[in-house]
């Protein structure tokens, strides 16, 4: 398989073609923990199915595993867990499935809450009783003290044995990468999945419930007579409407932007450093993959700084991998989501991207249930980035998600390796014609790669071309701008 590395705000291989990946996200939670926190790695993930979503374009995986999962008691580590993630990472070096590492959490720990994931038992150190939620998954992040005040120590490098929770952390994250990093698959890590302020994080949600009412029921499209006796539908689907204007939405959001500015730039950039100096530990060269913080998947802007060590020397292989859902998202209104809403959260992750000058993994977004039928707001996000030259992992494989519509629309013609710097890229689904610009180099003596989901009525490229087996386009361009179209 081709060594990944970042260059500017491209990806690019080693003969210097620009990468771009489509992929999807394969995160088992170990919701079977035993009572001594040993969560014991299951996996769906079959070499039947790896094949099945090759021929269907993924080149990607985003793989969770968890920290309860590697250390259920400090200091000792559980390389039957590990083992089975090699073997997933076997099999996606056999089909040239590429994968990035994702220590997942979710509510901090299993053990903190029902749908939750990440921290070790031994961690949750002011868990009282799990308290499940009532309504919607991620509930505990709102009211949840226990989550609070975990994620407080966490960030406060609270001791636990006698070394800094963080510190501990950062040491499981030297000893997994050491046991894995001789996968060609890995193209890097990404250090942990949407991090949570703790107890600011309560404040923010307040601070949005407020504004968010204050701000919709106040607006002469919502009813705010009837609104409680009339609800659950014509009212609660006006309030989305007026949620959809973009003054609108900022003005519910743009109280919270100082809060987490404090928590991005106090808590979570030095987190995000010493977890880069524990992978640089045991792995010089794979790609360092941080995310924004849980509410900037709503819009709210991420201020990370570009990663710089304690010595001044900047991390070079440095990713971005933003999240973003709509509002509606696990919630029983998830087919209203609104193509504008999501406009601007990815449109704050684009400004991100320029102040960071790095690029762009998505790494979760869709999250349409099984059934949903709100296929055009999906369709416009594929489009915005292949707009953006954004790669992206669809967040998440389900039973059967190889035949599904979600993944007729994944599934589409897109570049996978450019000989050169790509200009723009996009698929037309009515016309069903793919077109690719870029500058060709000669310096670069690997083609140029396309995938293709059906077999091409025709192809028009300024350059020769041959089509290959598997439903690949390979384009020899050399030097000067390429144009290729395809109609399928």
């Amino acid at each position: 398989m081709n060594t990944i590395s970042v260059c500017g705000k491209r990806l690019v291989d080693e003969y210097g073609r620009e990468r771009i990946f489509n992929g999807l996200n394969f995160v088992y939670k170990g919701v079977d923990a035993d009572e001594d926190g040993v969560i014991r790695y299951q996996t769906h993930i079959t070499e039947e199915r790896l094949k099945a979503l090759k021929s269907k374009g993924v080149n990607i995986i985003r793989l969770g595993l968890t920290w309860a999962g590697i250390e259920p008691q400090p200091g000792e580590y559980n390389n039957e867990y590990l083992d089975g993630y090699k073997e997933v990472l076997k099999l996606c070096e056999k089909y040239e499935i590429y994968v990035f590492v994702d220590w997942h959490q979710d509510l901090f720990s299993h053990f903190c809450s029902a749908p939750g994931d990440g921290a070790p038992k031994w961690a949750c150190t002011h868990t009282k009783k799990r308290k499940d939620p009532i309504l919607i998954w991620a509930e505990g992040y709102f009211f949840h003290k226990d989550i609070h005040e975990a994620f407080d120590d966490f960030w406060n490098n609270a001791e636990i044995d006698g070394r800094g929770m963080r510190d501990r952390y950062c040491d499981m994250l030297t000893y997994t990468v050491n046991y894995l990093k001789d996968s060609e698959a890995i193209i890097g890590y990404d250090v942990m999945n949407e991090p949570f302020p703790g107890s600011p994080g309560g404040k923010i949600f307040r601070n949005l419930v407020r504004n968010g009412v204050e701000t919709i029921l106040f607006n002469k499209r919502v009813d705010r007579k009837n609104l409680i006796t009339n609800a659950m539908h014509k009212d609660v689907m006006a309030m989305l409407s007026v949620a959809d204007d973009p003054k609108v939405y900022n003005k519910i959001i743009e109280n919270a932007k100082d809060m987490l500015f404090e928590f991005d730039t106090k808590r979570y950039y030095p987190f995000l450093v010493a977890a880069a100096e524990a992978i640089r530990k045991a792995d010089e060269t794979g790609i360092i993959i941080s995310e924004n913080c849980y509410y900037s998947n709503l819009g709210i802007p991420c201020s990370v700084p570009r990663i710089i060590y304690k010595n001044g020397e900047r991390e070079e292989n440095h990713l971005f991998s933003p999240h973003g859902y709509d509002i509606t998202v696990d919630t029983p209104l998830t087919n209203n989501a609104s193509p504008y809403r999501v406009d601007f959260i990815f449109d704050e992750h684009k400004r991100t991207q320029e102040r960071m000058n790095v690029p762009v993994l998505v790494g979760e977004w869709g999250g349409m249930v099984p059934g949903s039928d709100e296929y055009p707001a999906l369709e416009h996000l594929i489009e915005k980035f292949d707009s953006n030259k954004w790669s992206h992992t669809y967040w998440h494989y389900y039973e059967d998600f190889e035949n599904s519509k979600i993944m007729d629309i994944i599934c589409r013609p897109m570049p996978i390796a450019v000989a050169g710097e790509i200009k723009k890229y996009s698929y037309d689904r009515k016309e069903k014609v793919f077109t690719l610009t870029y500058t060709g180099s000669s310096t670069i003596k690997a083609p140029t790669l396309i995938y293709l989901p059906s077999e091409p009525k025709k192809i028009w490229s300024t350059k020769s071309y041959v089509m290959k087996e598997g439903g690949i386009l390979q384009v020899y361009a050399g030097k000067g701008e390429c144009i290729v179209k395809v109609e399928l």
